[in-house]
């Protein structure tokens, strides 16, 4: 699977399946709970893509006005792409230990993003490392951590500095990666987002 293999995927897929994110979130347990809602209950009455039904690894973003509220994803998944949104929804509003489980009262003024991932490649040099089209992986013995594609142009950073962040985020020294011990993998991402007022917008990175 190349790179850009995840750019089957278009528009009308990424709108359905922000329509299931956005479904899942409204189904969240009233009490704080992180009980996933059943299928049944959350998927759209029009039939599954069939783009959406292989396994994907995906990430589900949650924003609230304009803050980060929670982002979980699987690197590969062991679920068809459409069942991961939904187990992902919910992971990103009642699981990312960062920060506090989404109150049902919230779920009106959360942003969702999806971002459908390419499977990871190994690299041999940094050089090979793509700012703005490149999501990292950094891994060292057992730690690990990954960020996506957009997150290095949400900030400003540089690949040294997008290198730094991967590190920190897999628990490793900041400057780690100089050692040459971190081996490091590169993915893209389709990226859906939840426009202002309804609708998606969506573009690869």
């Amino acid at each position: 699977m190349t790179e850009a293999s995840s750019s089957d995927i278009d528009a009308r897929d990424g709108q359905w399946l922000l329509a299931l994110a956005r479904r899942t979130l409204e189904r969240l347990a009233p009490d704080g709970g992180s009980q996933t809602p059943d299928e049944a209950r959350v998927i759209p009455d029009d039939e599954i893509p069939p783009n959406v039904r292989p396994k994907r690894g995906v990430f589900v973003t949650l924003r609230k006005h304009g803050a980060l509220r929670g982002c979980i994803g699987y690197i590969v998944s062991p679920v068809p792409l459409y069942r991961a949104v939904i187990e992902n929804a919910v992971s990103a509003a009642r699981r990312d230990p960062r920060f506090p489980p989404v109150s049902s009262s919230e779920v009106p003024d959360l942003h969702i993003e999806i971002s459908v991932l390419t499977v990871p490649r190994k690299i041999q040099t940094l050089d090979e490392i793509v700012v703005g089209r490149h999501g990292l992986i950094a891994t060292q013995g057992h730690m690990r951590g990954l960020l996506l594609p957009q997150v290095p142009g949400e900030y400003g950073w540089d690949r040294d500095t997008f290198l730094d962040h991967t590190c920190m985020k897999a628990g490793l020294a900041r400057d780690a990666w100089r050692s040459g011990k971190v081996q490091f993998e590169v993915f893209s991402a389709t990226i859906f987002a939840e426009a202002e007022r309804g609708g998606a917008r969506d573009r690869l990175v």
